[in-house]
C-alpha cells in the first residue's frame, strides 16, 4: 500500500459527506424531501430492488440514500469531478452493490464505460443545470437509451418558468435572505467548501485537478419544466411530468 493509499484509508469519509450534505442544503433546505420523493417514485414503477444509474453523481449522495432505503438496490455512479468521486469512493469502499464510474456527460462515448447496457432508473439531481439547452437535450436522448421499457428517469434541479418574472424575482430575494441570515449562523457556501477540501491533505490534489477541469462554476441553462418534458418526450419518454416541486426547483419524472 503507497503512502496515499494509506492517507485515503485513514480518510474521515463519513465526515466528508455530512459536510458536502450541510453545504448543499445551505442552498436547497428542502433536499431530503425531494429525495424522499425521488425514492418513492423509484420504489413505485420499479420496485425495491432496481438496477440505479446515479447521473453526475458527486459524493454519492443518491446513491447512498438508495442503498439505506433499499438494501438489495445496486448502483452505478457516473460523474468527472476528481474531488467528489474521491469521497463517493471512500464512503462506498468494499459495496459490492456499488461501482464508480469516471466519464464526461458531453462525451458522446460515455455510456459505453457503464458496467450495463440498461437501467431500471436514472436519477439525478442539482446538476444538469451545468449544461447548456443543447447538450442537455443530446444527453437526455442517451438517457433515454439507457433506460429499460418501462423503467425511469427522473432529474431534480432549478427548473425557471421565465413567464413569471415577478414571482421569480420576490421568491429568489426572499430565498438569498434566508441564505444570508444562515451564513450569519455559520453554514458553508459552496466556495467556502471548496477552500476547506482544497487545504485537506486528501482532497487537495482531486480538488486541484478538478479545478482545472471546471473552473470556478459552469454556467449551464435552467429552462422550464415544460421544456425538459418536451425534450424527453421528443426523445422516446412516454409519459413525463413533475411529481414535487418548491418555489425554485422541480423533481420531473420520466417513464418509457
Amino acid at each position: 500500500m503507497t503512502d496515499a493509499d494509506t492517507t485515503m484509508a485513514g480518510a474521515d469519509w463519513h465526515a466528508w459527506q455530512e459536510s458536502w450534505d450541510r453545504q448543499q442544503e445551505w442552498y436547497m433546505p428542502d433536499r431530503e424531501e425531494r429525495f424522499r420523493i425521488m425514492l418513492d417514485m423509484v420504489e413505485a414503477l420499479v420496485g425495491p430492488a432496481p438496477r440505479v444509474l446515479d447521473l453526475a453523481c458527486g459524493t454519492g449522495s443518491i446513491t447512498a440514500r438508495l442503498l439505506a432505503r433499499f438494501p438489495e438496490a445496486t448502483s452505478t455512479g457516473v460523474d468527472l469531478d476528481p474531488a467528489l468521486l474521491a469521497i463517493a469512493e471512500g464512503t462506498f469502499a468494499g459495496d459490492e452493490r456499488v461501482a464508480l464510474v469516471t466519464a464526461d456527460l458531453k462525451d458522446p462515448g460515455w455510456p459505453a464505460k457503464l458496467p450495463h447496457a440498461t437501467y431500471d432508473a436514472v436519477l439525478t439531481a442539482t446538476a444538469l443545470h451545468w449544461l447548456h439547452r443543447e447538450p442537455l437535450a443530446a444527453l437526455y436522448g442517451q438517457v433515454a437509451g439507457l433506460v429499460r421499457d418501462g423503467g425511469v428517469f427522473m432529474n431534480a434541479d432549478h427548473m425557471i418558468d421565465e413567464t413569471t418574472p415577478r414571482i421569480n424575482a420576490a421568491e429568489r430575494a426572499q430565498r438569498h435572505a434566508r441564505m444570508e441570515q444562515a451564513k450569519r449562523d455559520g453554514a458553508l457556501d459552496w466556495a467556502e467548501w471548496w477552500q476547506l477540501a482544497a487545504k485537506d491533505p486528501v482532497l487537495a490534489e482531486p480538488t486541484a485537478r478538478r479545478f482545472e477541469i471546471y473552473g470556478e462554476h459552469a454556467d449551464g441553462d435552467t429552462p422550464s419544466p415544460a421544456w425538459h418534458a418536451r425534450v424527453l418526450r421528443d426523445q422516446g419518454f412516454g409519459e413525463v411530468r413533475p411529481v414535487w416541486c418548491s418555489p425554485s426547483d422541480t423533481l420531473l419524472l420520466a417513464l418509457k
